[in-house]
């Protein structure tokens, strides 16, 4: 099939060595992913969007080609998805129950979007959200929460939350799920996943919300390239100050990046670009649960209610303080070597 496409043994090891090294898995897996992609049946999964804005969906396939957001798709059976399916109305929904029949036990279920418990507020063919959702999870191997919206409710679930909006795991509780949040979530991290399950069979191991460690094991904050200006109390005051021209820490402008854990500061998007931090722009924690109900996106953690909020916000406040400390002492430093420095070149004089 890659043969078809144009694409050597090598570029195939070389897909694999980046797909294993994007789950942190030892280079030395690559053959062994390579054999078992090569030799699988290509799995079929089922794609449900629910009460979503389809930017997950456009986040995946706005990836550059060859990439291992497109070539995922070559070991995959996409059988149902509203965006990309060519299929429409009866024939879209029998397709579904078609795959889900044919593949009972074995495929994959993603999910987009949060589900309300509300039934007539979204339908898809007359059927509720929320009853295509038990149907088509019965049958699933497992499920992957893709996107904020489906993984912790996200937008629609924000107050006074009108339809009842629930994440997919207050629902389904009997089935292995790892979520991938994000508004919208990394495309190497939904596919990341994927290859991950693909290879091993198994779902890659979570952090306490659920996450695939591999791309949630850190804060924004700790590999950020603008780090080092927190550490010295260098901090922009408005976004057009000088200190935003300079790239100073975004912190007291709203950046919820100390308590938001993803992997846009060394991943980055499109193919490695930029990330919103490193484009102007504060990180507005879109990968935590409840991030649009936790206070003003430009008020720093320390006044805003991120999450459960104090101590998270304490503990930000005591970086900042100690990020300001730090650039004092180093002020001081600086005078005293400077007035060293002038004092040794008097008595040489």
């Amino acid at each position: 099939m890659l043969d078809s496409q144009g694409y050597s043994r090598r570029d195939f090891l070389k897909f694999c060595t980046a797909a294993a090294s994007v789950m942190a898995l030892p280079a030395s897996i690559a053959p062994t992913m390579a054999e078992a992609l090569a030799g699988a049946k290509r799995p079929s999964v089922i794609w449900l969007s629910f009460q979503e804005c389809t930017g997950c969906t456009e986040a995946l396939t706005r990836s550059a080609a060859p990439s291992i957001e497109s070539l995922i798709f070559n070991f995959i059976s996409l059988d149902y998805h509203h965006t990309l399916q060519a299929a429409s109305g009866d024939a879209a929904e029998h397709a579904r129950e078609q795959a889900e029949e044919a593949n009972a036990g074995q495929y994959l279920v993603l999910v987009d979007g949060s589900v309300p418990t509300k039934a007539y507020c979204s339908t898809i063919a007359g059927i509720s959200n929320i009853e295509m959702l038990k149907t088509s999870a019965a049958g699933a191997a497992a499920i992957i929460n893709v996107g904020t919206c489906s993984a912790y409710g996200g937008l629609p679930m924000a107050k006074p939350n009108p339809t009842g909006a629930v994440p997919v795991g207050e629902i389904i509780t009997d089935k292995p799920i790892v979520n991938v949040p994000g508004c919208p979530p990394m495309p190497l991290a939904i596919t990341g996943v994927i290859a991950h399950y693909l290879t091993l069979g198994q779902l890659p191991p979570t952090d306490h919300l659920g996450r695939p460690l591999a791309f949630f094991g850190e804060n924004i904050h700790d590999r950020c390239y603008r780090r080092p200006f927190y550490d010295r109390g260098q901090f922009a005051e408005s976004f057009d100050d000088e200190g935003a021209r300079k790239g100073w820490c975004l912190y007291k402008l709203g950046c919820k990046a100390p308590v938001t854990y993803n992997a846009c500061a060394h991943l980055k998007w499109n193919q490695g670009t930029s990330f919103p931090i490193q484009s102007g722009h504060g990180c507005l924690g879109c990968s935590e649960p409840r991030f649009w109900d936790a206070g003003g996106f430009y008020e720093s953690v320390a006044r805003g209610r991120f999450e459960t909020g104090s101590k998270l916000g304490l503990a930000a406040a005591g970086g900042a303080a100690a990020g300001a400390a730090a650039a004092v002492l180093a002020q001081r430093k600086k005078k005293q070597l400077a007035a060293e420095h002038a004092e040794h070149s008097k008595n040489e004089d």
